[in-house]
């Protein structure tokens, strides 16, 4: 069994390139929900859709998130009405957080409603899609014009405003699942994947008794880098990490993980990094890790796999 930590654009497409490598060997992607967020009264779980979309080649691939080929019809009709459209929902895309909503009302956890989303989607069966924790978590950012929620700063405010501190929100009352737990106790290999590490991996790292069960694994812990100098290859990374006092380069992002990781995957840009990688007692790798296409994906999850 492989176990992934992760979130985002990057880890989808990572663990799309991992999936067509594993052959049936069990997969679990342990994804963010600190994302989540109430859009119309529905509640969106953007890290978790965008994998399992991916995953099940439904993802519209040129925006790297939502349903391909969807429509926009009710997104009209909300703005006819005077309502806000900055968060960009399809219909098709809706209707699953509708059913996700309806499904919460209903006392069905984040957990099971994920895994009947995937079947639904037709993913793999090997492949288990696992939300970090039924509670709801929520990343705020606290900028010069107030605290918003991270998707305000991300889709509406387009990540302008300067990023003062992040704060996520009910996680010390949250915890991880018990299939989260497993899968990280159980896993021959942990891999945390290109992500933003403040607000994509920080708040799956954040909840209790994760770093703990990842320390105690015997498992194989191997890193792959979302920076190539210092910007991400998508996202704000660079500006929350800059908001936090951090360096922007992977050097900071393995020593995040520095209490358990053994592995740390840089690019051939990058490669100067290396050695303070090594002082930090983590071994790194330099390699080509830019996916622009899923067979890129899929050359970097071998090289990842030969190390497990």
């Amino acid at each position: 069994m492989i176990t992934a930590l992760g979130g985002g654009v990057g880890a989808a497409k990572f663990l799309e390139g991992l999936s067509a490598v594993i052959g049936s060997e069990p997969l679990n992607a342990v994804v963010n929900t600190g994302d989540d967020v109430t859009i119309h009264g529905l509640r969106v779980s953007p890290d978790v859709d965008t994998v399992i979309y991916r995953l099940s080649g439904h993802v519209d691939r040129q925006r790297g998130w939502g349903l391909k080929d969807d429509t926009f019809k009710c997104l009209s009709a909300i703005s006819r009405l005077g309502g806000e459209t900055w968060f960009n929902i399809g219909d098709s895309d809706f209707a699953t957080h509708i059913f996700r909503t309806h499904s919460r009302s209903q006392g069905v956890t984040a957990t099971e409603t994920a895994s009947r989303i995937a079947e639904a989607f037709g993913l793999p069966p090997n492949i288990s899609v696992l939300p970090m924790t039924d509670d709801d978590v929520e990343t705020w950012i606290d900028t010069p014009e107030g605290e918003m929620h991270f998707q305000e700063y991300l889709v509406k405010n387009k990540m302008k405003p300067e990023v003062l501190g992040v704060a996520l929100k009910n996680i010390e009352n949250a915890a991880p699942t018990p299939a989260v737990l497993g899968a990280i106790r159980e896993a021959r290999g942990i891999i945390i994947c290109p992500s933003n590490p403040i607000i994509s991996i920080g708040p799956i790292l954040g909840l209790g008794g994760v770093r703990d069960a990842i320390r105690e694994s015997g498992a194989k812990k191997i890193a792959i880098s979302p920076l190539i100098g210092d910007a991400p290859l998508k996202g704000p990374a660079d500006r929350l990490m800059k908001g936090l006092g951090l360096r922007v380069n992977s050097v900071q992002v393995a020593e995040l993980y520095r209490d358990f990781l053994d592995v740390m995957i840089i690019d051939t840009r990058d490669a100067h990094e290396a050695d303070e990688i090594k002082s930090l007692g983590i071994e790194p790798l330099v390699t080509d890790i830019l996916m622009p296409v899923p067979e890129r994906a899929a050359a970097l999850a071998r090289i990842v796999t030969s190390l497990l």
